[in-house]
């Protein structure tokens, strides 16, 4: 496949799905069975070729014919994963499909002996105790075919996973992109290149790693921008990342599921579940036996707690494939939501088992044992989760969150912090770390911090509360009064003001602050709403009792309560006390 024949615009659909056909073709050859999926998926969405448009075979060359007999025996024991039967076989093939085959059994062949020493204990292992012995071999040996220039695409992108598997991740960057000039159809190699990119400083922001990308020479071809939208959602880029995925199914790829369940994805990344939830039933409709990504819609499902949802989706999954790491996950979920946190933690574990690099299920099993209060089984977890991926807000939110548990505040900022580098407009982490720097007597830092929350849209309403409590112990009673207000009337606004037990706490406090600056219409209205609330009731009553005595004695002064308030830190809107009359339930 030439490269400029690859770089086929998007309204030359029969020209991009011959060269799905081929590089298809190509990757079951040699065993690369991700990215053959990946592109069957595409090329089933895409219109059939009639009959004489359908690609020719690739050129079979003498060396393939010497090593046909060869690489047909050796491809048979290698789909039975007997990588190191097949390996034997291989040895001193010439051929470029045969000498991949043979350097990509050894490697396999590595990681099972690997995966099979780490999962006899999921207990602390440190990055490195187990390693894959047959790397260093497999280096030199690509090393010098490299250097030679002897290897082809699918052999660059074997080299450049065991560069990354030895941490030599720069040198990996390069080699993964020549994979890719060469072979710009393989997916597995932009994969791996993704990966990279956002793993290599995970302090960088999404900006920086897309500078980074843009230095890189990738061929300007149809799968950039998959490749373009993926990154986007790694580096949650939703937005971006959404549009480019309308773009492509704009382009004639609407049929995609692969199109279809990134979208959910990234809507389950903002937290907008309605959608990710109506995207994922959608994909179950075209998909009935789908179990890639079911796990994440498990999650939404566990989120939303819809018991009896989460249920039908394990026993169904259960039917098509006990044994799947997903499926492990969906029955691990379940469990959780019913409070079985043991048996939770036990599928997590099943699904390491037969994944020991499966993020989701070192996150939940972390978060298993959080709720069996095991703090050290949890701090375990969630590092591996960080060793997986990097990006993994929630492994570095667990740990802050552990941290807290131990009573360690600085260990709990530092992580926190790295959760709200990879979600700055998280309002959760926001929330977290100026906890933290309360904790710590910072309270500047965490006055901006619950601000900050508040502006970015605070999902579960409590950063004014917080930030309310913390001016009111500082004494800056206009400021908490201000705070109590707005937090008052979010709730309200949202409907929830009979479900959220903190809305007489900031009643309670209004109507004392307007009590005491004579605004005896204000205090008497917010001691009415504090009679709505069972722990608010007597001081409420109380009050009415004391503006009542006063109002018998004095008129009620004017005041112009909304003066520019005390000089700190946290920017607030002036709000008129009277707008709470208007939020009445």
């Amino acid at each position: 496949m030439k490269m400029a024949a690859l770089c086929s615009e998007f309204g030359d659909l029969a020209q991009i799905k011959k060269h799905l056909i081929s590089v298809i073709s190509l990757c079951k050859e040699r065993g690369l069975l991700h990215s053959a999926k990946w592109a069957s998926e595409l090329a089933f969405s895409l219109d059939p070729l009639p009959k004489d448009d359908l690609p020719p075979t690739p050129p079979f060359t003498e060396e393939d014919a010497q090593d046909l007999d060869a690489l047909t025996l050796a491809k048979s024991y290698f789909d039975l994963k007997e990588y190191d039967r097949a390996a034997y076989f291989l040895k001193g093939c010439c051929s470029q499909k045969a000498y991949f085959l043979y350097m990509y059994s050894r490697y396999l062949s590595g990681e099972k002996k690997k995966d099979d020493e780490t999962v006899d204990s999921l207990g602390p292992l440190e990055k490195g105790q187990v390693r894959n012995e047959a790397l260093r071999e497999l280096r030199v040996e690509l090393s010098k075919k490299h250097t030679a220039r002897e290897l082809d695409g699918f052999t660059l992108y074997l080299y450049g996973v065991v560069l990354r598997k030895l941490d030599l991740l720069k040198e990996a960057v390069e080699v993964f992109v020549e994979a890719i000039q060469a072979l710009p159809l393989h997916w597995g190699a932009w994969l791996e290149l993704s990966n990279l990119i956002t793993n290599i400083e995970m302090g960088f922001s999404g900006l920086l790693s897309l500078l980074q990308l843009k230095s890189l020479s990738l061929p300007d071809c149809w799968i950039k921008d998959f490749f373009m939208a993926h990154m986007y959602t790694e580096l949650q880029m939703i937005k971006e990342a959404l549009q480019k995925y309308q773009n492509l199914i704009e382009a004639g790829f609407s049929k995609s599921t692969y199109i279809i369940s990134q979208i959910a994805v990234a809507y389950h990344n903002i937290r907008d579940i309605d959608q990710a939830l109506a995207l994922f039933n959608e994909l179950r409709e075209h998909d009935p036996y789908r179990i890639d990504n079911m796990d994440t819609f498990s999650n939404l499902l566990y989120v939303k707690s819809m018991k009896p949802e989460l249920s039908y989706l394990a026993h169904n999954l259960v039917e098509i494939d006990k044994y799947r790491v997903e499926t492990c996950c969906v029955i691990g979920n379940y469990y959780s939501l019913r409070s079985q946190h043991e048996k939770a933690a036990l599928y997590f574990q099943r699904a390491l088992k037969l994944n020991p690099r499966c993020l989701g299920a070192w996150t939940l099993m972390g978060h298993e044992y959080m709720e069996m209060k095991n703090t050290s089984a949890a701090i375990q977890a969630y590092r591996h989760a960080i060793e997986v991926n990097k990006r993994d807000y929630r492994a570095w939110y667990g740990l802050g969150q552990t941290y807290e548990i131990l009573k360690m505040p600085f260990y709990c900022l530092y992580y926190y912090r790295k959760a709200h580098q990879l979600r700055p407009n998280d309002s959760r982490m926001l929330v977290a770390l100026g906890e933290s720097y309360e904790k710590l007597s910072q309270q500047v830092e965490a006055k901006k911090c619950y601000w900050r929350a508040y502006s970015v849209g605070d999902v579960e309403k409590m950063a004014l509360l917080k930030l309310a409590k913390l001016h009111e112990q500082l004494n800056e009673s206009d400021d908490a009064a201000q705070c109590y207000m707005l937090y008052i009337q979010d709730i309200f606004s949202c409907g929830e003001q009979l479900e959220h037990a903190e809305v007489s706490t900031a009643l309670r406090y209004l109507g004392q602050y307007y009590f005491k600056n004579k605004l005896y219409d204000e205090a008497s209205l917010c001691a009415q709403r504090c009679c709505d609330y069972n722990d608010a009731r007597a001081e409420g009553k109380a009050l009415l009792r004391q503006i009542s005595q006063v109002r018998d004695q004095v008129e009620t002064p004017s005041a112009d309560l909304y003066t520019p308030l005390s000089n700190n830190n946290t920017p607030v809107r002036r709000v008129s006390p009277l707008n709470l009359i208007s939020f009445t339930p």
